[in-house]
């Protein structure tokens, strides 16, 4: 079977929309964040408390900013491509508090809408992941730490992305009790566990999806300035 063209470049921009998307269905949902963007809500709520004006999007991209810096400490390089990757932080701290802002017009009083909300932002999220990957586009902070750092330690990027998840849901829930008390769970619920064990396996999921049915091809010729 002949493979269709995906352009790189799509594969960035819808990747980065479904993320923001995705991550706005799932605090609709309530029953817990991606533990990739929970530290950053965890964030929002405790800073939004002093400064209303701190939003989920800009706590996504100060949050970026930090890991951006612990990257090139670990890396012990840096690279001007890697400043590509807080631009793209920042294009989706935008979308996203846009998203929320669209999202929460949803009616999502009932139990059946918030896990269809939670399951839908659960695999947009995963599908997000895995078109980001297929670009070269910088991609968020997040995933280029994990692809990054994946190759300097040689370790499988699937599986490392899982080790980071499961990283990120116990710095959640130390953030959560620390700024909300013990035993308090804000962003981070059984929701966001599900999530930390599923995302390795459903990210790989769609790459193999994707690889077999599309060919990533480059519309544009400027993969050189992200390199």
């Amino acid at each position: 079977m002949r493979k269709k063209v995906f352009y790189t470049e799509l594969s960035y921009i819808i990747g980065l929309v479904l993320l923001a998307l995705s991550a706005a269905l799932m605090e609709k949902a309530d029953f817990g964040l991606s533990m990739v963007v929970a530290p950053a809500y965890l964030l929002h709520l405790k800073v939004s408390q002093l400064l209303p004006f701190f939003s989920f999007g800009m706590a996504e991209y100060t949050l970026q900013a930090v890991l951006l810096i612990l990257m090139v400490v670990v890396l012990r390089k840096f690279k001007l491509s890697y400043l590509f990757s807080f631009v793209t932080a920042v294009l989706y701290g935008i979308i996203l508090d846009f998203m929320i802002m669209c999202v929460s017009y949803i009616p999502c009083e009932t139990i059946t809408v918030r896990i269809v909300s939670y399951i839908l932002g659960l695999l947009g999220c995963s599908t997000g992941v895995s078109l980001l990957f297929h670009t070269y586009i910088a991609p968020e902070v997040y995933e280029l730490f994990v692809k990054e750092v994946s190759v300097k330690l040689g370790i499988n990027i699937n599986r490392f992305k899982s080790i980071y998840d499961l990283t990120s849901c116990f710095i959640a829930i130390i953030m959560s009790f620390v700024f909300f008390g013990l035993w308090h769970f804000e962003g981070v619920k059984l929701g966001t566990v599900i999530c930390a064990l599923l995302n390795g396996f459903t990210i790989g999921m769609f790459s193999k999806v994707f690889e077999k049915h599309f060919d990533f091809k480059d519309k544009f010729n400027l993969r050189k300035y992200f390199e």
